[in-house]
């Protein structure tokens, strides 16, 4: 039996994937657990904190909050940096991700209407933009040649800014236009590079 498993929801997307592809790039073999909505509303109460995605390794019990998760991953496996100046710049644009997702999180549960469509169409024009400009300086500031947040090395923040950048840019939230991203060369270069890399490929192959 793998050493890790991996409990998420049923989809190839957000916090759960950004684990999946970080035990992949590490090359670690792991069971892919994958509940549905009604499953996790009975077993909800056994997760560390109530929420998914939860890394379970032999040996040590169950790991909870992504970050956290991406950050022991990365911290076993090279994908986070040593150095402790590095690691925060690292670390902020893991919170970045997390921000913007908590940012839009709350359309998702407004009802289809006139008031939804007003604050999506806010967050494309206003909090997006902003937020695209921030991650570009911040990638200026911890890798100037790129592609990734470590430069040419690969890293677990790398995986979050892909991630919410994938999602946002398919045009998956309505009234988000997928190109609002667009401007951010960087953010654009560092998304292209993650779909690019060999076990990212290889993953996305096999879950399709």
């Amino acid at each position: 039996m793998p050493a890790y498993k991996v409990t998420y929801f049923d989809f190839a997307g957000s916090r759960g994937e950004e684990v999946r592809l970080a035990l992949s790039i590490a090359g670690l073999s792991f069971e892919d657990h994958r509940l549905d909505r009604a499953s996790f509303a009975q077993l909800k109460s056994q997760f560390p904190f109530g929420s998914l995605p939860t890394l379970e390794i032999k040996g040590h019990g169950v790991f909870a909050q992504s970050n956290a998760i991406l950050r022991l991953i990365g911290r076993q496996n090279g994908l986070y940096p040593e150095d402790l100046y590095e690691a925060a710049r690292h670390d902020a644009l893991m919170d970045a991700a997390e921000d913007l997702r908590h940012r839009i999180s709350p359309t998702m549960r407004m009802p289809d209407g006139p008031e939804k469509v007003a604050a999506r169409q806010q967050l494309a024009a206003e909090y997006l933009p902003l937020w695209g400009a921030c991650v570009e300086r911040a990638l200026a500031a911890a890798s100037p040649a790129g592609p990734f947040v470590m430069g040419t090395k690969i890293g677990v923040a790398d995986l979050k800014l892909y991630m919410v950048h994938r999602w946002i840019a398919s045009g998956a939230v309505d009234h988000i236009p997928g190109s609002v991203l667009a401007p951010y060369e960087r953010l654009n270069r560092l998304a292209e590079a993650v779909s690019a890399h060999p076990a990212v490929v290889a993953w996305s192959a096999r879950a399709a």
